[in-house]
């Protein structure tokens, strides 16, 4: 059974323990709130993958884990099958004793936009809120945080990551919670936190960004990424039913309009630091996520839009410190 107590004993004494004050009854009405259904038998296939402790672990450039001696056939078979009860795998690439987990999104290629225009994250405490499945919190740890906590509520993620860590030996220095940004107090304790792919699914994005710089240290580092379109200050799309097939797309910004939210906030030395259009190769579907995917979200006669008709996916990247 996942259990949330070795989070709390980590975070007692430290930086983070007035958390302490309402986390554990929101973890425990989450519980509640899960007893049956999908995750109790999710929580049951984690109970029978077994625990391995990896000979070389690469997170700097890669989520990679290997044994010398390598995985019997029925060790191997017995990971596969129980990382595939866990589909679809939405980010990734993860490669654990030669279980090659091709993801939908290939969020490595975000990582290395993200990664050159950052603050170094060596000995940092990292928030990285929707963390999905947590691709990016073990790349975090690579790069040397000294602890690392996602929130994402989706029960599926939960298992993933916990997946992950018993095989990457159960790793401590990193823990997803199944909570949103908006049940967070203001912690005021992590020097960088991360928001990708996020903004564009909240109804009201100023605030979000608010909930944001209520995490941060003074003179810490928000990492924003998400969808934009093209334009000046005074440019946003507000779309209809859906955005791309997803429903839950509330406001798409120019990057320079999120710039000045930001500014609007009171975040300082805000940079726009990447723009890029999301590519057929870098969501997909894959063997491990085989449902639709962005082919099928754009105008099959014009790819520059999706199937709305409104402009296809462009991301941006933007940087910016709390005074």
């Amino acid at each position: 059974m996942i259990d949330f107590g070795n989070f709390y004993r980590e975070i007692a004494t430290g930086r983070l323990s007035h958390w302490l004050d309402v986390l554990p009854a929101q973890l425990s009405e989450w519980k509640k709130e899960h007893l049956h259904g999908k995750f109790k038998s999710w929580e049951k296939v984690l109970e029978n993958l077994p625990a391995i402790t990896p000979t070389t672990l690469d997170l700097k450039h890669s989520v990679t884990a290997t044994r010398e001696p390598e995985l019997t056939s029925g060790e191997y078979r017995c990971v596969y099958n129980i990382l595939r009860e866990f589909m679809p795998w939405r980010k990734g690439p993860f490669s654990l004793y030669g279980v090659n987990i091709d993801t939908e999104w290939r969020s490595d290629w975000k990582w290395e936009r993200v990664l050159p225009h950052i603050s170094p994250l060596k000995d940092r405490y990292v928030l990285d809120v929707g963390c999905g499945s947590g691709y990016h919190m073990w790349r975090m740890l690579g790069e040397g945080a000294e602890f690392v906590v996602g929130i994402d509520p989706t029960q599926l993620f939960l298992c993933q990551f916990e997946a992950v860590r018993t095989l990457l030996g159960n790793d401590q220095r990193a823990h997803l919670l199944p909570v949103g940004i908006e049940q967070l107090p203001q912690l005021k304790a992590f020097d960088t936190v991360f928001s990708m792919g996020v903004l564009y699914h909240r109804r009201s994005p100023l605030d979000h960004l608010y909930q944001l710089k209520n995490q941060l240290v003074s003179d810490g580092e928000l990492v924003l990424e998400s969808l934009v379109i093209d334009g000046d200050e005074f440019q946003c799309l507000i779309p209809g039913d859906r955005y791309a097939q997803m429903r839950n797309v509330y406001f798409i910004p120019s990057a320079k309009m999120l710039k000045v939210m930001l500014e609007k906030c009171g975040f300082v030395d805000v940079r726009i630091v990447d723009q890029a259009i999301t590519s057929l190769d870098e969501q997909r579907s894959t063997e491990w996520m085989t449902t639709e995917s962005l082919v099928d979200f754009l105008d099959p006669n014009d790819q520059s839009k999706t199937i709305e008709g409104y402009p296809a996916p462009l991301r941006a990247i933007l940087t910016a410190r709390k005074p």
